[in-house]
């Protein structure tokens, strides 16, 4: 009587993820750094806008023209990255995590996602709809504004950005949390994560 030896599962292999396809793609890395590097970029801009006195005259000339236009950068390259994880995949979730972790996982990068593109939608709403605005621009060049101007709209989506901007980074942390985590602190074979993004 012959024994068959058990099947071995093989890694999914995606395109473009490295020889054990456990990686992400090379774009959907540059993108997550790229993108990562700005939202905390614009977090620390909204603190030091909001802080300035509004005589201080680089505030309204230099601070927040440069807020709106990374602001929509950081909506384009959303985009995009949603759109390159849907049509190439994405790597398997590590094997290592508990299904907790898995979970929580996949609701905080959810939750990053629809609010990487309400902020800055919402900050165009504030700009497009305020009677007193200077308009939107993209690096100077002029952003079409599409909504009525209405100052009690505006007072909505201004704190419609606030709440959602500190979620956000309530998000974030909760993300950069779990990758020390993994990094430091579990013991298993497989829990580093944040290999997968270098």
């Amino acid at each position: 009587m012959s024994i068959v030896p058990p099947v071995q599962r093989q890694p999914l292999v995606i395109p473009g993820t490295g020889r054990d396809g456990l990686r992400y793609s090379l774009p959907l890395r540059l993108l997550h750094w790229t993108r990562a590097a700005l939202v905390i970029g614009m977090i620390a801009a909204g603190w030091l806008m909001t802080s300035l006195a509004d005589a201080v005259p680089w505030k309204y000339g230099t601070l927040y023209p440069t807020h709106k236009s990374f602001g929509l950068l950081v909506l384009g390259l959303v985009v995009v990255q949603i759109a390159i994880r849907l049509s190439t995949g994405l790597p398997p979730c590590a094997s290592a995590l508990d299904a907790w972790e898995a979970r929580l996982s996949k609701l905080v990068h959810g939750a990053m996602y629809m609010l990487l593109v309400a902020v800055p939608l919402m900050g165009y709403a504030m700009s497009s709809s305020y009677s007193q605005s200077d308009g939107v621009t993209f690096f100077g060049f002029p952003v079409p504004e599409l909504l009525a101007k209405d100052d009690t709209r505006f007072a909505i989506f201004q704190s419609l950005h606030r709440i959602l901007a500190y979620t956000l980074l309530a998000m974030v942390g909760l993300h950069v949390a779990g990758v020390v985590k993994h990094r430091y602190f579990d013991r298993r074979p497989g829990s580093d994560v944040l290999a997968r993004m270098l």
